[in-house]
């Protein structure tokens, strides 16, 4: 985690209503436990990671903590996992104390990290 990454995170969360700041923090912790060299800024009104391209965000609603997976299809494609949560176009929505299982967070990230590194190439991008 570079300091720089935490430093914008910090930001963020301070004006996070407390009752999402931990599932916040966990939320960053899984995603750069799965992709350690992510880039993390702040973009889209949330904290977002970038591996090659924009990767994931994290954020809240006023009820909900919010996952951004960049990719509607994705969501589309998951219907079945994501059935007890709120899921509209990319976002998925869920109360802070009922968070995502680590297997669909990880199944994301994953999917878009491969996803952009396959954009990447066909793009002619190292």
């Amino acid at each position: 985690m570079e300091a720089n990454g935490q430093k914008v995170f910090d930001d963020y969360v301070v004006k996070q209503d407390e009752q999402f700041r931990p599932c916040l923090t966990e939320l960053r912790r899984i995603i750069l436990n799965i992709m350690p060299a992510a880039e993390e800024s702040f973009s889209y009104q949330a904290h977002c990671f970038k591996h090659v391209y924009m990767l994931v965000g994290i954020g809240v609603t006023k009820e909900f903590c919010s996952l951004y997976t960049m990719s509607p299809p994705l969501v589309k494609s998951m219907k079945d996992e994501l059935k007890d949560y709120k899921a509209s176009g990319a976002t998925i929505h869920f109360k802070p104390a009922e968070p995502l299982p680590l297997a669909i967070i990880t199944k994301i990230v994953l999917a878009r990290a491969k996803g952009n590194e396959l954009l990447a190439l066909s793009r002619g991008k190292k």
